[in-house]
């Protein structure tokens, strides 16, 4: 449960408590030489293209034909697609035949905290895993696109302004949202390079972001406060 959620089910009386975040809490990180896996002279974006296939094959050509966009401008970029291991292969196969020699796809879980730590921008599909990225105080915009019929559906089952937590909580847009028609490779150019060429915009962002992810976040171990809650009914 997140603080904001509370008086809904107060309302109902459902019983519920604040937790705090996994995602969120510390995390001891050994050291790796990224100089083995990376070009030290270039600078990284992380891209994050979802954990599905379904949202694999609808975003990776359209985050693709970003990258071919943003190569045009920059030749000082790496662009790190991070993925499962189940789904390397497919994320590959988009880099390969586009024949794109500025990607690499990561799938070990202790390099990709690594690797997010290092970029200077994330391209990150809507969920939980902007939470991460927030956290981890690298600047991004978020994407989301699903089929017509779908969306139509959610639309009209879900009434909120925006996608990503941040903004829920902020009401108001820090993180960019690019959802259904507007998520294409040149709106995606558009609010990368905005950020990219204007520092102000990135440490506005930041900054936001950090004082509301203040509020998701708790001194003790979320694990534990879970295990205190559960013994109350056991």
């Amino acid at each position: 449960m997140f603080k904001f959620e509370k008086p809904y089910f107060d309302k109902e009386n459902v019983s519920c408590e604040f937790v705090g975040h996994p995602l969120l809490e510390k995390k001891i990180i050994n050291k790796i030489d990224l100089n083995q896996i990376i070009n030290k002279n270039k600078a990284l974006i992380s891209i994050f293209p979802g954990s599905r296939v379904s949202e694999i094959n609808t975003l990776c050509p359209i985050l693709i034909n970003f990258i071919e966009l943003m190569s045009k401008k920059y030749k000082d970029f790496l662009y790190i697609f991070h993925s499962t291991i189940e789904h390397k292969e497919l994320i590959q196969n988009f880099i390969n035949k586009n024949k794109l020699k500025n990607c690499d796809v990561i799938s070990d879980n202790k390099i990709k905290q690594h690797i997010l730590q290092k970029s200077v921008f994330a391209v990150v599909k809507s969920g939980t895993v902007s939470l991460e990225v927030s956290n981890a105080k690298i600047p991004s915009i978020v994407l989301y696109k699903m089929g017509l019929i779908n969306f139509l559906i959610i639309k009209i089952l879900v009434n909120i302004k925006y996608a990503n937590i941040i903004n829920f909580v902020a009401k108001q847009m820090i993180i960019p949202e690019l959802l259904q028609s507007n998520c294409n490779s040149e709106n995606i150019f558009k609010h990368v390079t905005e950020f990219l060429e204007n520092p102000k915009k990135i440490k506005d962002q930041l900054l936001k972001t950090e004082n509301i992810l203040k509020g998701f976040k708790i001194e003790k171990s979320s694990a534990d406060l879970v295990s205190l809650s559960l013994n109350k009914f056991l």
